[in-house]
């Protein structure tokens, strides 16, 4: 196990015709998005989560376990499966969720999971951090594996879910500050710091403890800031955008993949990599991102189709220009 990634998983209603009350049930939920995006793309990779014992669940782990994602420590429980309904919009997607009292929201381990040595990566964040009591458990195993692993935050921030941004923007400060990586939409940025420009929350989060902060733009790309640094920007591929359900999940895959491809193991490490290294991580991670754009629903590609798609890239931007 290189990657552990810990919250919520639920199944994602999307709504169909316009105008109808049809939905088609997907596997979902940002964190289990996470783990089976970095398990195609092919690091060993764990989920750590509560899930229920009715149909719902069941599904759930025969998907986690399909796409190779390790469960060892996957608790049961009776609770219900968290579900999800969600709109799309020309824009963004709409969200509505039912959580409570559910199995992934009750998650609390006793005593917490010993994850394996070789473990390098360690994910949190999304609205299993809104749940008590799966939120007090989730930030106390990041407190205890602190400087151990590379710790992962991307807060995929759910308005609907959060009756005071206010408390809840003073509460992502202090996650802020567990995070050696953080990764934000451009959407997040907006509501974790309403009219400021991203550079400046990335600066708070580097001041808060964070080693890099990368804020993604959709089609418009993405941007790394460290502490020291230029802040180095990267375009997103350009492709037929079918659907875009899951493509900030994927990209954080692909950053905590490709980052161990080039050696980083330990949060120092994220400071150390040089431009050039950086660069290739995003552009790996964003083209994952594109290719989860181009199917129905959370669908993450593979390794192999992601090297193919940035071959391809290459060999064009090297093709003699008519």
């Amino acid at each position: 196990m290189r990657i552990a990634i810990t919250g919520e998983a639920l199944i994602d209603f999307t709504a169909g015709e316009a105008g109808t009350l049809a939905f088609l049930g997907h596997e979902g939920g940002s964190p289990l998005n996470t783990a089976v995006a970095c398990a195609r793309l092919g690091q060993p990779t764990g989920f750590l989560t509560q899930l229920s014992t009715d149909l719902f669940g069941e599904r759930l782990m025969g998907f986690l376990e399909r796409n190779g994602v390790d469960t060892r420590f996957i608790l049961r429980s009776h609770a219900p499966s968290t579900l999800a309904f969600v709109e799309r919009t020309p824009q963004t997607n709409r969200y509505a969720f039912y959580t409570r009292g559910s199995a992934d929201a009750t998650w609390t381990p006793e005593p917490l999971p010993q994850l394996p040595v070789d473990c390098r990566f360690l994910h949190f964040g999304s609205i299993a951090l809104l749940q008590e009591p799966a939120a007090t458990r989730i930030t106390d195993l990041m407190a205890a594996n602190a400087g151990q692993r590379v710790i992962v935050f991307d807060p995929n921030v759910r308005p609907s879910l959060i009756p005071d941004m206010a408390a809840y923007r003073a509460r992502a400060m202090r996650w802020f500050a567990m995070a050696d990586l953080v990764k934000l939409s451009d959407e997040d940025a907006e509501l974790l710091a309403p009219g400021r420009p991203a550079d400046a929350l990335a600066a708070d989060c580097l001041q808060a403890g964070a080693r890099a902060v990368i804020v993604t733009r959709g089609a418009g790309g993405a941007t790394l800031w460290r502490t020291g640094h230029e802040a180095l920007a990267v375009a997103a591929p350009r492709v037929k955008v079918i659907d875009t359900i899951g493509a900030g999940d994927t990209f954080t895959a692909g950053l905590s993949v490709s980052l161990l491809a080039h050696g980083v193991e330990r949060p120092a490490q994220l400071g150390e990599l040089g431009d050039v290294a950086w660069r290739d991580v995003m552009r790996f991670a964003a083209t994952a991102a594109a290719l989860n754009c181009t199917r129905e629903g959370a669908d993450p590609p593979t390794l192999e189709a992601v090297r193919s798609a940035l071959r391809r890239e290459d060999n064009e931007a090297l093709a003699p220009r008519s």
